[in-house]
């Protein structure tokens, strides 16, 4: 390993000596969850079976991720398959069981979606939050431990809560749009691996005049 060198992001395990830590794309099956690279799912049991989170998963939407994402332990992805009929009396499945209920089958064909859940880059998803089908997460957002997230979250928020809210904004107006405009996790990763020390920092105008 040299000083310039960067983790591999073809590696299930980028940190061989804490096999707790996956990048996850490399250990997803499901055609429809895209995960981006450097994206790491963190969980002392069983990272590499990081799909189980994604529950319900049994529709035709998407869970997507960006790139640079931290997941903490037992963060849920809950997808549109979860959704029953609201518009009649019960919304319990009867046609499902088959029997003489399976003449319905057609009134639950049709269920509600909310469309895909997309995760921007650089988010932080904290312990055992909870994610609802078609929500948008904005790039550089904070989702507190334990969260219930039901709605869209701006880019550079933090959000907490059940159902999450927004507690603040993480830079202001003008520097959210500078960040949005480096978009630094679309570098180069040999760029990004020059300029770590100015990612990690606060110097917004450093940033954007990195080579």
């Amino acid at each position: 390993m040299t000083e310039n060198s960067s983790p591999n992001p073809n590696q299930v395990y980028p940190i061989k000596e804490h096999q707790r830590v996956c990048f996850i794309k490399n250990v997803i099956k499901a055609v429809n969850i895209i995960i981006g690279d450097y994206t790491y799912y963190d969980d002392p049991v069983e990272p590499e079976a990081f799909e189980r989170n994604v529950l319900y998963n049994f529709g035709s939407d998407r869970l997507i991720i960006g790139k640079f994402c931290a997941i903490a332990t037992n963060v849920k992805f809950i997808m549109n398959g979860a959704n029953h009929k609201l518009d009649g009396i019960s919304t319990y499945p009867f046609p499902i069981f088959g029997h003489g209920w399976a003449k319905e089958i057609d009134k639950i064909m049709d269920l509600p979606s909310k469309g895909d859940t997309i995760i921007g880059n650089d988010v932080w998803l904290g312990y055992e939050a909870v994610i609802m089908p078609g929500v948008k997460i904005g790039n550089g957002a904070i989702i507190a431990a334990k969260s219930v997230v039901v709605s869209d979250i701006p880019d550079f928020a933090i959000a907490g809560g059940n159902p999450a809210g927004i507690i603040k904004q993480r830079f202001t107006d003008s520097e959210i749009a500078q960040l949005l405009e480096i978009k630094w996790w679309d570098w180069e990763i040999e760029k990004i691996t020059r300029n770590i020390d100015k990612i990690m920092e606060c110097d917004i105008s450093a940033l954007g005049e990195a080579e």
